[in-house]
């Protein structure tokens, strides 16, 4: 399971299996918090967390051997998305080349995440694994 940062309202329904379900329950859980505080949110902010919740469900799944937990708050400033997987590999940027001159393809999932995120922390999970934690401002 991912380390806690003092949270507010965690969302586990359901682990997402797949990025689209975990779009989703960043959806749900910045919706709930709309609605609950009487608040807005800028679309393009929420657009920045739910690529961040794809693309960390999507290296979980290509590179960590699958996503093992999956949480999502909402906190002061943001989003929090916690995601864990089986691998204890910690995340690199590949260079957008390869030493041939040749585009590669991928490789730009982790450096959107660093883009986005205003905190981002990777924890070795006692089990095995790791966990991947990004904050993404609201505002």
């Amino acid at each position: 399971m991912c380390q806690k940062h003092g949270t507010e309202s965690v969302e586990r329904r359901r682990r997402p299996c797949r990025p689209a379900e975990a779009r989703r329950a960043v959806e749900r859980a910045v919706a709930e918090r709309c609605r609950a505080t009487h608040t807005s949110c800028g679309r393009e902010a929420l657009a920045d967390a739910l690529l961040v919740a794809s693309e960390l469900t999507t290296n979980a799944i290509l590179h960590g051997g699958g996503v093992t937990d999956f949480r999502v708050d909402v906190v002061e400033p943001g989003v929090r998305v916690s995601v864990s997987d089986r691998s204890d590999e910690l995340p690199v940027a590949q260079e957008p080349v390869d030493g041939h001159g040749r585009r590669r393809v991928g490789g730009l999932g982790w450096p959107i995440v660093c883009r986005l995120a205003r905190d981002v922390r990777v924890t070795d999970l006692p089990s095995g694994g790791k966990c991947i934690t990004a904050v993404v401002p609201l505002s």
